[in-house]
């Protein structure tokens, strides 16, 4: 059956199903796949971004000039995708445990406290300082947003997004040491900005009081509960691997921890990524060693793999189309790429105090791990999704566009050249 782009048949295209729309995100990904592998030559996830921003641009140009039927549908398509469920309850509990599965435990104690304090007080001293920035610069533009929002704002943006870092990590060359510290800090701090975010969206969007004992016992709750949780699952997954010889049997056991875990853990509000990630820790590690044989685990890999590539493609597709359906104009560009400086700036003191303190109590630490840990800090998907799920609002739609601003400045400038930072200081000792 045939449907001409027209104005009368456009209605056809508000009620697609989710099947249909899955189908074009992942047929539109591979064909950008491809076009980057065969042109731009970029990593996979960012050429698929820089393609669809292209793509999405001349759409918003060819509509401006009365061409616009395809816009219409492109941006109906784009409209119809919740960003923040789709991510935030759909496919950041895979892309997170895809990373997890694939972490050195050992190592990562190695660095428990280095990873433990750039999580939590480094994403906390982020949050300020951004928030500080973000409530003058967007008075200097006429932007009406109470400090409140500000600090909304500055801990959605502050955690580093592990599905930006480690998918750029892959291509970057960087040592298996300094992977596994900035993995394993993207891979916690984004659990514990959600259970910030939370009590932040309760003042500002709520109006609740600020009372330290609940925000206390929400982050006990969410952020210890969810990995005690993340460990009992994880737990009782491996002790039926053990009692099973059959790679598809175990894949699929992997795959109900990830979906059942995620949503029982949010069911009992604790936090889902940071279950997710013990999890992971948990099958990767100890279940390797005592539950898997070589063949599953050759084909765990290889499944996760594929599974957090095709996820990547899809999501940084989406981060590309987005600027179809969002209000961009001069000042907002403006606002977004100082507001981008002052975050790599929060970012930069946020780290290099922590670390200065660490590296007096050790000798292990790479000479250049402040530049490299500040640079490797991307922002990613999660920040939009965070920001897409604040209510409308006026506060709303800034954030939001300042948000993707960051995002994409982040993804394209730290992304595009970490490697080369990583490799100029390839030569050193490294990271702790």
């Amino acid at each position: 059956m045939r449907y001409a782009i027209d104005h009368e048949s456009f209605h056809i295209w508000h009620t697609m199903s989710l099947l249909t729309i899955t189908s074009i995100l992942i047929t539109v990904s591979a064909i950008f796949a491809y076009v980057n592998y065969r042109t731009l030559k970029l990593p996979n996830t960012i050429g698929i971004m820089v393609i669809s921003l292209v793509f999405s641009l001349v759409l918003v140009i060819l509509g401006n000039l009365g061409y616009g039927d395809a816009e219409r549908i492109a941006s109906d398509i784009i409209s119809q995708i919740d960003f923040d469920d789709a991510l935030l309850n759909g496919m950041l509990g895979f892309l997170l445990f895809a990373g997890a599965v694939h972490i050195n435990l050992d190592e990562l104690l190695r660095r428990k406290w280095t990873i433990g304090i750039l999580a939590s007080v480094g994403v906390l001293c982020s949050m300020f300082l951004v928030a500080g920035g973000a409530y003058f610069v967007f008075q200097w533009f006429g932007f009406s947003v109470p400090f409140i929002f500000c600090l909304l704002f500055g801990s959605l943006i502050s955690p580093t997004d592990p599905i930006a870092v480690m998918g750029i990590l892959k291509t970057a060359g960087a040592s298996k040491s300094l992977e596994i510290t900035i993995a394993g800090e993207s891979l916690f701090n984004d659990g514990v900005a959600i259970v910030i975010f939370l009590a932040i969206f309760g003042m500002a969007v709520n109006g609740e009081a600020f009372n330290a004992e609940h925000i206390a016992i929400l982050f006990v709750q969410e952020a210890f509960g969810g990995a005690l949780f993340g460990i009992a699952c994880g737990w009782l997954v491996l002790q039926m691997l053990k009692r099973v010889d059959n790679y598809q049997v175990e894949i699929l056991l992997t795959l109900a921890l990830v979906a059942g875990g995620a949503t029982a853990a949010a069911g009992l509000h604790l936090s889902a990524p940071i279950a997710v990630v013990m999890a992971g820790l948990m099958i990767g590690n100890h279940g390797r060693r005592a539950a898997m044989s070589n063949t599953t685990i050759q084909h765990l890999d290889t499944f996760w793999e594929l599974i957090d590539e095709i996820l990547n493609a899809v999501l940084f597709l989406i981060i590309g189309l987005e600027v179809m359906v969002l209000s961009l104009d001069l000042k907002t560009w403006l606002a977004g790429l100082i507001m981008a400086f002052l975050v790599l700036t929060a970012r930069l003191i946020s780290v290099g105090i922590p670390v200065s303190v660490l590296r007096r109590l050790s000798s292990g630490f790479h000479p250049h791990a402040i530049k490299i840990f500040t640079w490797g800090g991307l922002r990613g998907g999660i920040s939009v999704a965070l920001a897409l799920s604040i209510p409308a609002g006026p506060e709303r739609d800034i954030i939001v566009s300042v948000t993707y601003v960051v995002v994409i400045l982040s993804i394209l400038v730290q992304g595009l050249t970490i490697g080369k930072l990583v490799r100029a200081t390839a030569e050193t000792p490294s990271a702790h």
